[in-house]
């Protein structure tokens, strides 16, 4: 139980092992001191920060709601009260800007496209353990962020596919994409070479690239940057499960642009191409495990990138969703 928040219902939950899927907590009603300012929300965040770590362990995605959180400077004093590290954002292939503080874009590519699922930097060695999001302006329409959970795409996967999931995790998935120098906002995937590794000096973005577990070959106005082979199955010690932790579908679907092929953008690990029905089965059953809830200004969602994918549907603008990485 707790004092400051409440737990309550929105229409688009899903309950798994009866768990809602995203927890959904607003201010309570009969708390002795009502979370009605910035302040006293980030001071109650860190009174009952262990009660918001469990029900995080325990549903793999947190939406706060009702809260006072207006602006992107409220939202990044909320991640501050968490008290979790932050992650630089090196080896995404998002294109994004800083706003304030901890807070950045998400991806800036148009509204027309939508983002594939993916947990956050899966295709590089150093990877976020949580992301919170914020809605600091509501979509005009769709824009959704669905979230999915990973041990149940894991099982379905295993249940449809099990020759294909034993090769996966036999051998890994090998990411391949050439990325230019400047980002290209057109492109989901157009973060350029000199944001994607924070330099303009193509030795530091090597080392910064080796230190991801990526290899870098120079072409004339470009870069191709070979990731892995990585796994493409990983144990969640904390929930004692396994877990679907890759972009293989985000990379076969959406990794395209004028530099990209999508297709050869992800391969197994020893070069093999995949299985195309397969793919776009997990992306069926991506679909149908997952919980799409509307954006409401003010909305903190907390997920977990160790248990929950993340996808961004098409919209009519405007939308302003900010984020934040965390170790």
């Amino acid at each position: 139980m707790s004092e400051t928040f409440l737990e309550f219902q929105i229409p688009h939950q899903k309950l798994f092992n009866g768990i809602q899927f995203p927890l959904v907590l607003s201010p309570n009603p009969k708390s002795q001191t009502p979370p009605s300012s910035l302040s006293l929300f980030t001071q109650a965040i860190k009174t009952e920060k262990s009660f918001l770590d469990s029900v995080l362990h325990k549903s793999g995605a947190v939406l706060l709601r009702g809260f006072p959180v207006n602006t992107a400077s409220d939202f990044n004093d909320v991640v501050e009260a968490f008290g979790f590290e932050e992650l630089p954002y090196v080896g995404g292939a998002a294109p994004r800007n800083k706003v304030v503080g901890r807070v950045s874009t998400t991806n800036d590519s148009p509204p027309d496209q939508k983002i594939p699922f993916h947990h956050e930097m899966a295709q590089v060695t150093t990877f976020p353990s949580k992301l919170f999001f914020f809605c600091e302006v509501e979509p005009g329409s769709g824009g959704e962020t669905p979230i999915v959970l990973s041990h149940l795409v894991y099982e379905k996967m295993k249940e449809r596919h099990p020759e294909f999931l034993e090769r996966l995790e036999e051998h890994g998935l090998l990411y391949t994409r050439v990325i230019g120098e400047d980002d290209d906002l057109s492109s989901p995937i157009g973060r350029g070479w000199k944001s994607t590794f924070l330099t303009k000096d193509k030795s530091v973005a090597e080392e910064r690239a080796a230190n991801l577990g990526t290899k870098l070959e120079w072409l004339e106005d470009s870069v191709k940057t070979i990731m892995g082979p990585l796994p493409a199955i990983k144990f969640d010690k904390t929930r004692q499960r396994k877990i679907w932790f890759n972009s293989m579908v985000f990379a076969y679907i959406g990794w395209e642009d004028a530099r990209n092929d999508p297709v050869k953008a992800v391969t197994f690990g020893d070069g093999k191409p995949l299985p195309t029905d397969i793919v776009y089965d997990c992306l069926n059953i991506l679909e149908e495990e997952s919980v799409a809830f509307p954006w409401q200004k003010g909305d903190v969602l907390l997920l977990d990138n160790w248990a929950a994918l993340h996808a961004r549907r098409s919209f009519d603008p405007p939308r302003r969703i900010l984020a934040s990485l965390c170790k």
